[in-house]
């Protein structure tokens, strides 16, 4: 009988890691489509910028306030992305090099593609 509870044991250790590694996957696959989204949005953004900004000098109104708007918009959608896009590097276990932009595996020393130190000690 020992035997047989060791190989359950060790399936149901197995099973477990299968499911906690299924579940990182689900979750980086929602956070790739949140980013996906907010690009999108923003690309939205961009382009209802440029109409307005068009039609205001078309017209020769004052479009002062509506770029604003479409400004601070972007802004938070790229903020939104940010917090995104650190929440992926953080479950793919990589550092992002301060300097370049470059993904780095987590125990990198130096940027593989600068050679900027990584590490702040």
């Amino acid at each position: 009988m020992g035997l047989f509870e060791d190989v359950v044991v060790n399936a149901k250790s197995a099973v477990n890691v299968v499911g906690k590694k299924a579940g990182q996957f689900v979750d980086v696959s929602k956070l790739r489509i949140n980013a996906a989204d907010l690009n999108n949005e923003i690309s939205k953004r961009f382009e209802s910028l440029g109409r307005t900004v068009y039609e205001a000098k078309k017209t020769d109104n004052d479009s002062s306030d509506l770029v604003s708007e479409c400004i601070t918009a972007i802004d938070d959608l790229y903020e939104q992305l940010d917090a995104v896009n650190e929440q992926l590097v953080a479950m793919r276990a990589r550092l992002v090099c301060k300097n370049c932009g470059e993904e780095n595996p987590q125990n990198a020393d130096y940027c593989s593609k600068c050679g900027h130190k990584l590490s702040d000690d």
